[in-house]
């Protein structure tokens, strides 16, 4: 499973705007000399973001960026599926059936039961972090979206 470079960017953007945005909000270059990326991409991610209500336009020689709700509000969840969709979808399995027409193992192979699972565990994780949590990381902040016993890290005394 690979993190792809739209949901990457996208959240550097978000983080950038959670963090250090101006009142007004922050223009397309401004983000873009900030975050590293080309203004071309900061547009083409401003834009899916903007439609997804993650954040807000304002036009004009004042106008600019901002997100569109408070950090806190802003579940990661949310913001990877706009930016990507999901690990793993329904139809994967009839994406990716090969020379057949469909899986050729059966209806409920343990492949697809094993993306599911992966799928329940990221959305778990995702549906429980907010943007706010990324802008004032802490190390015990897995410790208390994931119970220390499935993170395998030693208890905290």
């Amino acid at each position: 499973m690979k993190i792809t470079a739209q949901e990457e960017n996208g959240l550097r953007i978000l983080l950038h705007l959670a963090l250090r945005a101006k009142p007004a909000g922050e223009t397309i270059p401004e983000i873009s000399d900030n975050v590293g990326l080309t203004q071309h991409n900061v547009a083409k991610l401003c834009r899916v973001m903007r439609l997804a209500d993650l954040i807000t336009s304002t036009r004009g020689q004042a106008g600019g960026y901002l997100l569109a709700r408070d950090a806190a509000k802003i579940q990661l969840r949310q913001v990877l599926e706009v930016l990507g969709g999901k690990l793993y979808d329904a139809d994967f399995c009839e994406v990716r059936s090969g020379t057949n027409d469909c899986c050729n193992i059966e209806a409920d192979c343990a492949v697809r039961s094993l993306w599911q699972i992966l799928q329940n565990a990221v959305d778990d994780v995702l549906r429980n972090m907010t943007l706010k949590d990324l802008v004032t990381f802490r190390p015990g902040l897995f410790k208390r979206i994931i119970p220390v016993q499935k993170l395998g890290l030693p208890e905290e005394s």
